[in-house]
């Protein structure tokens, strides 16, 4: 696959143009806002053509597909202008600024016949995989609560639009409980029904929030109790999954790199749970190739994607109003 970045973006920099040629691509081109950014990263990055204009891309037949990473606002306007194109479309998350813009989004996609997949990196993870597995396997009997903390401290070079610029889609909310729903929703199996919420400016956000808290309801009976932030340095991450016959720790998880520990603790004492160690960004790719060629579908879907923008964006009301949200999450016609 030849691939086109739409976006000069620090997650593309670290993690996926590396992915990209780890799973046979090429990277063909790159645009972003400046020439100058866009030169810059193209030198270097190797990539052998850039520039500030969609077409770049867009109308080179030889790309089939394009990874999106610019900021939150733009996402919509481009991934239509895509899929108009006839590109395949990964998109990072938050998908749009809105749930109807994303599911237009999805849609389009779904009506010309290509693959639209979300950058929900975490589900592709084999230590998040392993915890899936022990939850379906029954290992932990039923699922009574989730505990997802991700206080984290946001690091300089990231934080600009993303702490001040609410037009951007900046806020800890689309940034990460985006990313912690995803999760809740992969490993449980379903969708949440209502949130409850708080968030603040606890020393980083300009205008936006950067830190958040919310418990969720979902269908099963178990609660989700799901912890925000740009702000902790010291907090550490991870998750609990506690049923009625065990619980799962898991430390250092939520993060993009194949790191962390899970333990399983039941009536037959502590147990270590081994889980492969792949690079998240190469398995993603990889799922999301094998659509492409009709071979099931990428790890978050489109409309996973739009799932996880509609908990977040609930959240966010909830904080904002002081009142129990009800989650509505569109589904594919």
């Amino acid at each position: 696959m030849r691939w086109g970045l739409i976006g000069a973006s620090t997650i593309a920099e670290q993690f996926m143009i590396g992915a990209i040629r780890a799973t046979g691509g090429t990277v063909a081109g790159v645009v972003s806002t400046t020439e100058a950014r866009a030169a810059d990263f193209a030198r270097a990055q190797g990539i052998p053509a850039h520039g500030t204009a969609l077409s770049l891309l867009l109308e080179d037949p030889t790309i089939g597909a394009v990874y999106i990473s610019s900021t939150n606002e733009k996402h919509h306007a481009q991934a239509l202008a895509a899929i108009r194109a006839g590109k395949h479309v990964l998109c990072e998350k938050p998908l749009a600024m809105t749930v109807a813009e994303a599911s237009e989004m999805v849609r389009a996609a779904d009506a010309a016949g290509l693959t639209f997949a979300t950058n929900h990196h975490l589900r592709c993870s084999g230590s998040h995989r392993a915890i899936r597995d022990l939850i379906a396997r029954g290992r932990i009997g039923r699922v009574l609560s989730l505990r997802l903390f991700h206080a984290v401290h946001l690091p300089a070079t990231l934080q600009g639009w993303r702490i001040k610029d609410a037009s951007a889609g900046g806020g800890v909310i689309p940034d990460i409980t985006v990313h912690d729903a995803d999760v809740a929703r992969f490993l449980l199996g379903e969708d949440p029904l209502t949130v409850v919420a708080q968030m603040s400016a606890s020393g980083m956000g300009q205008g936006v929030e950067d830190s958040a808290m919310s418990v969720w309801t979902m269908p099963s009976g178990a609660m989700v109790q799901s912890h925000e932030s740009f702000t902790h340095p010291f907090a550490g991450s991870g998750l609990e999954v506690h049923g009625t016959e065990g619980s799962i720790f898991a430390k250092g998880v939520m993060t993009q790199r194949p790191v962390g520990e899970i333990e399983l603790v039941t009536g037959q004492g502590r147990e270590a749970v081994p889980y492969p160690q792949h690079d998240l960004y190469a398995q993603g790719l990889t799922d999301f190739l094998a659509a492409t060629e009709g071979r099931g579908q990428p790890a978050a879907t489109g409309w996973d994607g739009v799932a996880a923008l509609a908990v977040a964006l609930a959240v966010r009301t909830a904080a904002q109003t002081g009142t129990r949200q009800t989650v509505d999450i569109p589904r594919a016609a």
